[in-house]
């Protein structure tokens, strides 16, 4: 009897039968498929995690240790001398050390521990100041040209006696310029023979080498610095997210823990102060579980690089190899009066990998020997497939130093607008960074040869030396809009919600052309253009431009229902309070939810969206797909609302249906969703240049970049058509229309100025009653490059722009509402008088350095 129970304790209960009928029925798995052959194929990694004591998490642990070994034969060293403490990267290692070093606070009793840095540092290096000013620990930057004058001078031997901490930190590798700093300042340092300042005391050192060691051996059982922070994915591309601080274990005693996380205690009490650390370093930090899947794939890391290169001395040689043939070969580059075309900011004349890693840090110039801005350089490779870092590369210290940029300059940069990483490269002709290009162990020469190329093609080719190479194109998609793509739009049943003013007024005619020229569509007057007989008192400040030169006139108008995609060209349209109505309304995105724009899509200008106001609907076509139809108002009990982001800003949109959604991906080949602006969201737009809006109004942005429109005048495209054409050497047929420019510009408002680029010099305009203030220039960007009835690039549109201006390349200005009623119907027409204002004082104006756009033609 009991052995018979005892056998039937040993049977489960069924699945079934430990539910219980009269409770809710809840679902088991995630469809019909085997849960256990789902596990078995995507999850065969679940083999333990390292803190538990099972099998299957013993040898994950040692795993790790093993991996930990790896690391520390790489460098050359031993977990007799070195422990390998994991972090979240270089970054987290060094705020490690600045949280844990046994600093002594200045006090009456000690003139305290000192933290120093070389300026040439990384900002993170340089972040440790503010540990050390919380704690009263006095923080000083030391110039590398000081250091190095100690080191000549052989600085005497300090008081052995005194034991009071001091931490020297410095890079092995200039992030900047690639200059290498000693590795013997190590030892000379923490012997007291060289002083970063005079201070008795024990100095510690910690070497930055998360630059250095990318491409070169470090051997740390000859420069055996205490601190070493290193970033694996600057080593090998992957993983991101995973660094390590190198601890020499005769320092590791001294480093000071606080905060204490899970897996770093050997025991502690909940109720009272109670705790006792592990007794291994690497444990006693490594608070929570360690990133051991990411740790674990470093082995393969290591092997793969061994077994591709043969080892770090031969990448260092490699990568040396290819930055000193660019390093010459762009030194000798010169302009046809002599004039260098770059200038290279560098402390090595790039003569041995001792002094010099594979960086090389310049800034364009042209044939007057002044600076190219870094963003206008950068727009030009990315046309050469080339990307380049920019800016100050989070190193402020080496920047000010090489460019020449004083402290008060970089206060002066900052109110001005200027913050780290964005594109504002130049303000009063003074630089705000550089350019730097940077080699790694899979770098060809290939790569420094179309590096060059391109040098060469964007400076250098209207000498008549270097031809200019042929455009190329990377889309599939060459052939231009068919004829019936313009076609009518079909009519379709008219929506529930009533028609706006402004709609109304246009729904009993064709609103929209049809045909391939605009004069097939008769020019209507604007309905609320109204006489004008009193000056604006800003007219009686600047004065209105002279009648003599007759009048201006809107030839074109255009709005871009879908950002970034083809324009609906229009001879007479409504305005809302956010431009042109629909201009912008909605955007692509792709399966994570980003815009997508030409510069990564250059298809998307194939797209043509056709309006019907009558109808309500919007007709989108393409080559080879079938016209579809998208409702212009969203059904607001069926919509969810969603989060987008345009230019940094959040906005409110709705998810337009599959079937659009599945259109677009069929012609893009990849999973794209077409949103909506949702019609209770409001975007407001940032104040420029201490404009204020007139009393009452809020100027508010529909999913453009920057403004509600932007004006381009015909005369300026005819003076860069001119360049253009006249730069042909063929000379045989004209590279490109009046019509193509045009397009590639992205307007709504195209009028027909009397000179090239007067725009720039106007304050305000006014257009029938609707008056606009002009925010300034709209710094242009690849996408000119791109042919809008192909989507084919050629970079020749924005080599001649930036070759034609003196700055920035500037295209078209920005405008925005000064003033609007929505009260009566109000439109743009084509026929329209301009009445533009200029800027006071414009002879001698400039354009405030704090000016920053972005590119609003998508």
């Amino acid at each position: 009897m009991a052995g018979a129970a005892a056998e039937s304790g040993r049977e489960l209960w069924t699945f079934a039968g430990s539910r219980d009928p009269s409770a809710p029925r809840l679902a088991y798995g995630y469809g019909p498929g085997s849960l256990r052959e789902l596990r078995a194929r995507e999850f065969s990694r679940l083999a333990g995690n390292p803190h538990s004591q099972n099998i299957s998490s013993k040898l994950t642990h040692d795993t790790v240790e093993q991996v930990r070994y790896r690391i520390l034969a790489h460098f050359h060293t031993t977990a007799e001398d070195y422990t390998v403490i994991f972090t979240a990267g270089s970054t987290a290692a060094l705020k490690l050390v600045a949280e844990a070093f046994p600093w002594v606070s200045q006090g009456p009793e000690s003139s305290g521990s000192r933290f120093c840095y070389l300026t040439d540092s990384h900002t993170s290096v340089v972040g440790m100041r503010n540990v050390t000013m919380a704690i009263n620990v006095i923080s000083t930057p030391v110039r590398p040209e000081d250091l190095w004058s100690a080191e000549e001078r052989s600085a005497s031997a300090s008081n052995p006696d005194c034991q009071l901490p001091h931490l020297f930190c410095y890079p092995a590798q200039s992030n900047f310029s690639g200059v290498r700093y000693p590795l013997s300042w190590i030892e000379e340092v923490k012997s007291g023979r060289l002083h970063p300042v005079s201070t008795p005391g024990k100095w510690f050192v910690l070497l930055d080498a998360a630059s250095y060691v990318s491409t070169s051996p470090l051997d740390l059982s000859a420069h055996q610095a205490d601190f070493v922070p290193i970033s694996f994915y600057k080593i090998f591309g992957f993983p991101t997210g995973l660094g390590a601080l190198l601890v020499h274990n005769r320092a590791a005693p001294l480093l000071r823990k606080t905060y204490f996380g899970g897996g770093t205690a050997s025991a502690y009490l909940a109720g009272e102060d109670f705790y006792i650390p592990r007794q291994s370093v690497a444990q006693r930090f490594e608070d929570g579980t360690i990133s051991f899947l990411d740790v674990i794939a470093l082995k393969h890391g290591f092997d793969t690089l061994e077994r591709l290169t043969g080892g770090m001395e031969n990448i260092k040689q490699h990568t040396f190899t290819l930055a000193q043939y660019t390093y010459v070969a762009l030194s000798s580059l010169q302009y046809p009066n002599g004039a260098p075309v770059v200038r290279i900011y560098s402390d090595s004349e790039f003569s041995s990998p001792e002094v010099q890693g594979p960086i090389i840090n310049f800034n364009v110039l042209d044939d007057k020997g002044n600076i190219i801005g870094y963003s206008q350089v950068d727009k030009m490779a990315s046309l050469y497939n080339i990307h380049l870092r920019t800016g100050c590369f989070c190193n402020t210290g080496a920047c000010q130093r090489h460019l020449g940029i004083s402290n008060e300059m970089v206060r002066k940069h900052f109110q001005a607008g200027h913050v780290c990483g964005d594109n504002m490269d130049l303000i009063d002709g003074q630089p705000t960074g550089s350019v730097r290009i940077s080699f790694g162990y899979m770098s060809t020469l290939d790569d420094v040869q179309a590096f060059l190329r391109f040098i060469i093609d964007t400076r250098l080719h209207s000498s008549g030396d270097w031809p200019v190479p042929q455009a190329h194109a990377d889309t599939g998609e060459t052939g231009a809009p068919s004829a019936d793509s313009q076609a009518d739009v079909i009519p379709a049943v008219m929506g529930r919600r009533s028609l706006s003013p402004q709609e109304d007024a246009l729904t009993g005619s064709r609103v929209w052309n049809n045909s391939s020229t605009v004069n097939a569509v008769p020019v209507a007057p604007p309905v609320c253009d109204v006489a004008r007989t009193q000056p604006t008192p800003s007219e009686k400040a600047a004065g209105v431009l002279e009648g003599a030169l007759g009048p201006h006139v809107v030839t074109n108008l255009y709005l871009y229902p879908i950002k970034s995609c083809a324009a609906f060209e229009v001879t007479r349209w409504p305005v809302g309070n956010q431009g042109l109505l629909y201009d912008r309304s909605w955007m692509v995105v792709n399966h994570n939810g980003v815009c997508l724009s030409q510069k990564q899509e250059p298809r998307l200008c194939l797209i043509q969206p056709f309006i019907d106001l009558r109808q309500r609907i919007m007709v989108i076509k393409a080559k080879g797909m079938e016209p579809i139809e998208v409702p212009l108002e969203e059904n607001s009990e069926r919509t969810q609302i969603r989060q987008s982001r345009v230019c940094a800003d959040r906005v409110s949109t709705y998810d337009c249906g599959e079937k659009i959604s599945s259109w677009l991906s069929t012609f893009f080949g990849r999973p794209c969703h077409l949103i909506k602006q949702s019609s209770n969201s409001q975007r407001n737009a940032k104040k420029k240049h201490g404009k204020d809006q007139l009393p009452g109004t809020m100027a508010t942005l529909s999913l453009v970049n920057e403004a509600q429109y932007l004006l381009i005048n015909t005369s300026s495209i005819l003076e860069l058509h001119r360049q253009l054409n006249t730069s042909d050497e063929n000379g045989k047929e004209e590279l490109f229309s009046l019509k193509d420019l045009s397009l590639r510009f992205r307007a709504n408002i195209i009028i027909n100025g009397k000179r090239a680029f007067e725009e720039e010099k106007w304050d305000e305009i006014s257009i029938g009653s609707l008056r606009f203030q002009v925010l300034g220039p709209c710094h242009r960007c690849q996408m000119i490059c791109i042919d809008q009835q192909t989507g084919q690039r050629n970079q020749h549109v924005f080599q001649k722009l930036s070759e034609s201006r003196e700055t920035k390349v500037n295209f078209g200005m920005y405008l925005m509402h000064a003033s609007l009623d929505l009260s009566s119907p109000c439109f743009l027409s084509v026929g329209s008088q301009v009445l533009p204002v200029l800027k006071e004082n414009v002879e001698g104006h400039d354009l405030p350095a704090s000016e920053k756009h972005q590119d609003v033609t998508s």
